[in-house]
C-alpha cells in the first residue's frame, strides 16, 4: 500500500518559506477575494488548450483556402508546439521581473491577439498568430506550478487537479463544439476566432489581481519570489531528479500529441468509419479529465507517487498496445484506457513540478525545464511516427515504438515520483 499522510498539509509549515512583507501584503489582499483567484485560475485554464484543439478538426479547411500542401497545413499544429517549448524558457524570469500576476494576465491578452492574427488574410499572419498562440499558452502553462505552489501550498494537489481538469475541458469543448461554430458563423474564420473570447474574458479576471499584487509590492518588485529564493535557486541542470520530472513531462507530452495526431488516422486506415473514429477520439479526450483529477488528488496524499506513474504508463500502455492487436473491435475499450492514463500521466506530470519544488520560485523554473523540454519533444513526435509509418507502409512499428516510449515513461516516473526535493542532498 503505498504511504499516505491525510492528517498532515501537503507542505509541511516549518519548510513553507516567509515571503517578503511588501508580497505578504499583497497575497492577503488577493486571499481576501477568494472566489476572485478560483475563478481567475479556472478561466486561465479553460484557454490553456481550446485555441489548439479547435484548429484539428478544421485543417483541411485552412489548408485549402490558402492552398497549403499537406505538409505545410500541419505546421499549423506544430508551430504552436515549438513555441509552447521556447517560450516556456522566459516565463520565470518575466515572473521576476513583472510579478505572476501581470504576467498571467499578459499572456491572456497576447493569446486573444494571436488568436485573433490566425484568420489575418495572408498566409504569414496564420503562422504568426500560431507562434504567438504557443508562446503565450507557454507562460500560462509555466506560471500555474508555481502560483499554485505560492498560494495554496496546503490544498497545492487539489488546486492542480482543478486546474488540470479545466484544461482538458477547454480542449474536449473546442474540439467537440469546431465544426458546429463552422457552420454556425459561416467558415472556419469564425470557428477559430471565437475562443479570442474566452481569453479576454479571462484577461478581465485578472487584471484586478494584477493590479492588487502590484500595489503590494515595492516599487513594482515580482510578487513571485520569495525572500529567502536566490535569483538563480537550486541549479536544476545539475539535478536528477529535475530531469526525472523534465523527461516524464515530455515523454507523456509526446504520447499524447501522437494520439491526437494519428489515433483517428490509424482506425480509419483499418476500416473504421470517420464520423466514428472521430466520435470514439471525442470520447476518449472527454475521459482524460477523471484521469486528471483523480491522480493528482491522489498524488498529493502520498510521500511517493512511484505507484502512479507506474499505474499511468502502464494504461497508456495497454491503450497503445489495444491499437496493435484490434484497433478497431476494441476501439471503445483502448479509448477508455488511453483517456484515463493520458489525463493521469498529465496531471502527475504538473503535480510534481510542485511536489519536487521546495518554493514557488522552484516550482516556476521547474516547470519552465520541463515544458520546454516537454513541449519541443512532443512536436517531434507526431512527425516522427508519422515519418516511420509513412517508410513502413503500416501502423505496427510506430505503435511498437511508443510503447517502448511507455516503458521509458514508467521508468522515469519511478524516479520522479521518489520522496524528494530539488535541492536535497540526496537525488540520485
Amino acid at each position: 500500500m503505498p504511504e499516505t499522510r491525510s492528517d498532515a498539509p501537503l507542505i509541511d509549515a516549518e519548510e513553507d518559506l516567509v515571503a517578503a512583507p511588501q508580497v505578504a501584503v499583497a497575497r492577503r489582499r488577493l486571499r481576501a477575494h477568494p472566489a476572485l483567484v478560483l475563478v481567475g485560475i479556472v478561466l486561465a485554464a479553460l484557454n490553456m488548450r481550446a485555441a489548439l484543439a479547435g484548429v484539428s478538426p478544421l485543417l483541411s479547411e485552412i489548408g485549402d483556402h490558402f492552398h497549403l500542401a499537406a505538409t505545410a497545413s500541419s505546421l499549423v499544429t506544430t508551430i504552436p508546439l515549438v513555441f509552447m517549448g521556447l517560450g516556456s524558457i522566459a516565463a520565470p524570469k518575466l515572473a521576476r521581473r513583472w510579478g505572476t500576476e501581470a504576467v498571467l494576465c499578459g499572456a491572456l491578452v497576447l493569446l486573444c491577439g494571436g488568436i485573433v492574427l490566425r484568420i489575418a488574410p495572408p498566409v504569414v499572419a496564420l503562422f504568426a498568430g500560431c507562434a504567438v498562440v504557443g508562446a503565450s499558452i507557454a507562460l500560462l502553462n509555466v506560471l500555474m506550478p508555481g502560483l499554485i505552489k505560492r498560494d495554496f501550498p496546503e490544498k497545492a494537489a487539489g488546486m492542480t487537479a482543478l486546474y488540470s481538469t479545466a484544461m482538458i475541458m477547454g480542449a474536449t469543448v473546442s474540439a467537440a463544439s469546431a465544426v458546429p461554430l463552422e457552420n454556425a458563423l459561416g467558415g472556419w474564420q469564425g470557428s477559430l476566432v471565437s475562443w479570442s473570447l474566452l481569453a479576454a474574458v479571462a484577461a478581465l479576471a485578472w487584471i484586478p489581481q494584477a493590479v492588487i499584487a502590484r500595489r503590494g509590492t515595492h516599487h513594482g518588485a515580482a510578487a513571485a519570489q520569495p525572500v529567502h529564493t536566490t535569483e538563480n535557486g537550486p541549479k536544476l541542470s545539475r539535478s536528477p531528479l529535475a530531469w526525472q520530472v523534465t523527461l516524464f513531462m515530455g515523454s507523456q507530452s509526446l504520447i499524447a500529441y501522437v494520439v491526437i495526431a494519428w489515433m483517428p488516422t490509424i482506425f480509419t486506415d483499418h476500416g473504421m468509419a470517420k464520423g466514428e473514429a472521430g466520435l470514439v477520439f471525442a470520447f476518449s479526450t472527454l475521459l482524460q479529465m477523471a484521469g486528471s483529477f483523480v491522480v493528482p488528488m491522489l498524488a498529493g496524499r502520498m510521500r511517493r507517487q512511484r505507484l502512479l506513474g507506474v499505474g499511468v504508463s502502464a494504461l497508456m500502455a495497454c491503450g497503445v498496445g489495444g491499437l496493435l492487436v484490434a484497433p478497431v473491435a476494441g476501439a471503445w475499450l483502448w479509448a477508455v484506457i488511453l483517456g484515463i492514463g493520458q489525463g493521469g500521466a498529465l496531471g502527475l506530470a504538473l503535480t510534481m513540478m510542485v511536489l519536487r519544488s521546495g518554493d514557488a520560485h522552484t516550482a516556476a523554473r521547474l516547470s519552465g525545464m520541463a515544458q520546454t523540454g516537454g513541449y519541443l519533444l512532443a512536436a517531434a513526435g507526431p512527425l516522427v511516427l508519422g515519418a516511420v509509418h509513412q517508410a513502413t507502409g503500416g501502423w505496427t512499428v510506430p505503435i511498437v515504438l511508443l510503447l517502448l516510449v511507455c516503458a521509458g515513461l514508467a521508468l522515469l516516473g519511478m524516479g520522479a515520483g521518489r520522496d524528494r526535493r530539488i535541492g536535497d542532498g540526496a537525488q540520485v
